[in-house]
């Protein structure tokens, strides 16, 4: 070989120079490239042959820094033939990248230029590592560690896999296979590997990652499985495309599942509203018909026949009465709890068919209730001797005591509004029920003395002292249920759907990235925190969340971290989430197909009802309006 010479001069030296392993770089640059391809050919650019080369005059370069930078370069030369238009383009990209905080050192655009493969792969590693792996994690090192954490977790229950790093950890094909079979069983049979077939394997993997997962061959086998210590950058680099993947499928798979609670909601809302409404019809048409009986009835004025019309009236209101009543109140009942379910869920407020709307059961009942009065005459007109005052007094307790009564259930059935005002509503009705007992108590003492005064019925009403009894220990247990309803719906609205395991998860984390264990979190490990976790954030919105959350402190406490992932977990039918759920099943266009919906493993009743729900959509034949379908059932 020739050396330098003091003086500048050459001489030969019989020194020979160990071979430098270049494998390394081949692989990288074949890796690198793709993944440059990758980015290029979704915009429709021309793919490249290699970028240790075709990156010289800037422009491929350029392009690829505005699609992952999502920014605009400004104007550069798009057909440089000289080479100072070469390096102003080449100086422009540089600048772009140092303007996103990321650190170029010990290259310039003359390398670039000049096809320097070191350093073009060294530049575009640390483009790789700022936009795709380090929104992961923060920064080389974190990335690294939080994706290779990510990895240990889901390959944890497969005991042929153990991930300790990204070059020899893969060499098997195993655990890109776990990685795929972890989170779509469907596509690949782990159990069924040949696990000697290494070659095999990791074409297996790569086959299905790229025709199903759309995840980019970025290695060759030959990448990992022929080479003594396979390049971990590389390595990373394609595991990060698995994340990226496995983390949009997982936001599919909880729009289906918070659309499918929201179908299973509106079906029991439904099943309820369809309850009232026939249970309301029936109880009309059995008044309706008991009024018509009584207004057929021929009355003569002989005392047997008037004491048995007496006995079957009485008999009428022990029974027969008491049911209905019974079952007015439940449908009250009823009504309240369905208001009350639709307020939870932020759901307009329902409104029942003409003719069995609560006015309309009133009115019913009044009706009943005017009846009773005319056809208790009748009868009485025959067999009473009149005791006027004492009736007088006896029937304005009593009616006093049922429009109380009445009262109460008319606030109960028209009850609405936030959970919190619907119970101070219903405290305030027990509280006017409780001196109804006192009431009652002197309408019985009355009771008395019409029975020592001969007096068996009264003129001026129709209830009892059972009579009301009855109806106001009904209107007690009402007012107690509904009251325990509503506490029990306040629970469900705050109730979080997290399991002890997820909780548990939680912690470990946390305290895997507390290096210090401070019990606080700096921006950078509660950024890597999150992302081991699988949820990643833009850097405008992390820096928003973290200035939310640290309320200036600089840090990240224990309890505010276990607060926001709690709420970042839990599922919320609120409109804005239904909205993006339906946008990410139906992968943002304005309608949503069947076949969208059964790709988004919602159930089968799920899916009937949306697609009886839904209306048509006006751009497309088999595709439904899911925005006009939110509008109609939300509150505006």
């Amino acid at each position: 070989m020739l050396c330098a010479m003091p003086g500048g001069h050459l001489r030969s030296s019989s020194v020979i120079m160990p071979a430098v392993d270049k494998t390394w770089e081949s692989v990288q640059s074949k890796t690198f490239t793709k993944w440059v391809n990758a980015r290029l050919t979704e915009h429709s650019l021309e793919p490249l042959n290699n970028i240790c080369t075709d990156f010289a005059d800037g422009t491929a370069l350029i392009h690829l820094l505005e699609i992952i930078g999502d920014a605009s370069l400004g104007r550069f030369n798009h057909n440089p033939r000289m080479r100072i238009q070469k390096v102003e383009n080449v100086n422009l990209a540089l600048d772009f990248i140092r303007s996103r905080s990321i650190n170029l050192t010990n290259i310039g655009a003359e390398d670039i230029v000049d096809s320097n493969p070191k350093l073009i792969l060294g530049m575009i590693w640390i483009i790789i590592l700022r936009f795709t792996i380090e929104d992961i994690n923060e920064e080389g090192l974190s990335a690294m560690e939080g994706l290779l954490l990510w990895c240990q977790r889901k390959t944890a229950p497969y005991k042929d896999v153990d991930v300790q790093n990204f070059h020899y950890s893969w060499k098997d094909g195993l655990a890109f296979c776990a990685l795929i079979h972890r989170h779509r069983p469907d596509l690949l049979d782990y159990h069924a590997l040949d696990k000697s077939d290494v070659r095999g394997n990791m074409a297996l993997a790569f086959d299905i990652a790229e025709h199903y997962l759309g995840i980019p061959k970025l290695l060759d086998v030959e990448d990992v499985c022929d080479v003594s210590k396979p390049d971990d950058r590389s390595v990373m680099t394609y595991v990060a495309q698995y994340f990226h993947a496995f983390s949009s499928l997982s936001k599919a798979e909880t729009a289906g599942r918070r659309l499918g609670k929201f179908a299973d909601v509106m079906q029991s809302v439904f099943d309820m509203q369809h309850d009232y409404e026939a249970r309301v019809a029936q109880l009309i048409a059995a008044v309706r018909a008991k009024q018509e009986e009584w207004r057929r009835a021929e009355f003569e004025p002989v005392y047997a026949k008037a004491r048995r019309f007496s006995d079957e009236f009485n008999r009428y209101k022990a029974g027969l009465k008491r049911t209905w009543t019974h079952e007015k109140i439940e449908l009250d009942t009823l009504l309240g709890n369905i208001q009350t379910k639709r307020v939870t869920y932020n759901l307009s407020p329902f409104a029942p068919k003409a003719g069995l709307a609560p006015k309309d059961l009133e009115a019913a009942w009044s009706e009943l209730a005017a009846s009773e009065v005319r056809h208790r005459k009748n009868i009485n007109q025959y067999i009473r001797e009149s005791r006027d005052a004492l009736q007088r007094r006896y029937g304005s307790e009593a009616n006093g005591i049922q429009t109380v009564l009445n009262s109460i259930s008319n606030s109960l059935a028209q009850l609405g509004g936030e959970l919190d005002d619907q119970l101070a509503t219903v405290t305030g009705l027990i509280n006017r029920a409780k001196p109804l007992a006192a009431a009652l108590k002197r309408l019985s003492e009355l009771e008395k003395l019409c029975a020592d005064a001969n007096i068996d019925e009264h003129d001026y009403t129709v209830y009892s002292v059972g009579d009301l009894e009855y109806d106001t220990e009904m209107t007690m247990k009402a007012l107690e249920k509904k009251a325990r309803f509503i506490e029990n719906q306040s629970v469900v609205r705050n109730m979080t759907n997290l399991t002890p395991a997820q909780l548990e998860e939680f912690e470990a984390t946390f305290r895997h990235f507390d290096r210090d264990s401070s019990n606080v979190l700096n921006d950078a490990e509660f950024r890597a925190a999150l992302d081991s976790l699988g949820h990643s954030f833009a850097d405008d919105e992390f820096g928003a969340l973290y200035d939310q959350l640290s309320c200036g402190t600089g840090y990240i406490t224990f309890e505010v971290y276990i607060r926001f992932m709690v709420e970042l977990t839990e599922d919320q039918t609120t409109p804005e989430q239904l909205l993006q759920s339906f946008r990410v099943i139906a992968a943002d266009k304005e309608y949503v197909t069947e076949a969208d919906l059964r790709l988004s493993e919602l159930s089968a009743p799920s899916i009937s009802y949306l697609v009886r729900a839904m209306p048509k959509s006006a751009v497309s034949s088999n595709g439904f309006d899911y925005l006009a379908y939110l509008r109609g059932v939300f509150q505006r």
